[in-house]
């Protein structure tokens, strides 16, 4: 489904686009974040935390370990500080577990439970590419939020992402 070299941009992309949301976040006065809106997580800062649970449970899928999670909508890190840390330490797990992957093992099909208990089956290439593409989702929800401030959200784009890192090769993969 994906090939290592798509892997290690992703993942590179992924700590991108959430420092540059977490930076833009940070410089709003700290009541818009956890301001109650009209999202199904609330606030800006429980949608992060959203971001942060997800990339848990399929860590834990990747590693074929129990998550323990029973909801998606649990916020573990109230303050945006912590949240930013905790996200960072889970992202630099991907880098690491990106540059580690083969072909191979990206193909390879793994067996996990969703939360709702329901059981099924992908390779690690999909559920990194599912988790990846999760995030972009939420980051644009959040970013939404943005307007209601209002304030100009972030750009988390990925060709932005790839033209601010010419030295990587990424333009060429």
């Amino acid at each position: 489904m994906i090939n290592t070299q798509t892997a290690r941009i992703l993942s590179r992309y992924k700590s991108w686009a959430d420092t540059v949301l977490f930076d833009a976040t940070g410089a709003l006065a700290p009541e818009e974040v956890v301001k109650t809106r009209q999202t199904l997580f609330k606030t800006m800062i429980g949608t992060l935390n959203h971001n942060y649970v997800v990339d848990l449970i399929w860590k834990a899928h990747l590693e074929r370990k129990e998550h323990g999670f029973t909801t998606r909508s649990v916020v573990l890190h109230a303050e945006l500080n912590d949240l930013r840390r905790a996200q960072q330490d889970v992202n630099a797990w991907f880098e690491r577990w990106a540059d580690a992957q083969s072909d191979a093992s990206l193909a390879e099909e793994l067996t996990f439970a969703f939360i709702s208990g329901e059981r099924s089956t992908m390779s690690r290439g999909a559920m990194f590419m599912h988790l990846v593409n999760h995030a972009s989702y939420h980051r644009g929800w959040v970013c939404e939020m943005f307007f209601e401030v209002p304030a100009r959200p972030p750009t988390t784009d990925l060709p932005v992402f790839i033209a601010a890192h010419p030295e990587s090769g990424f333009s060429r993969a």
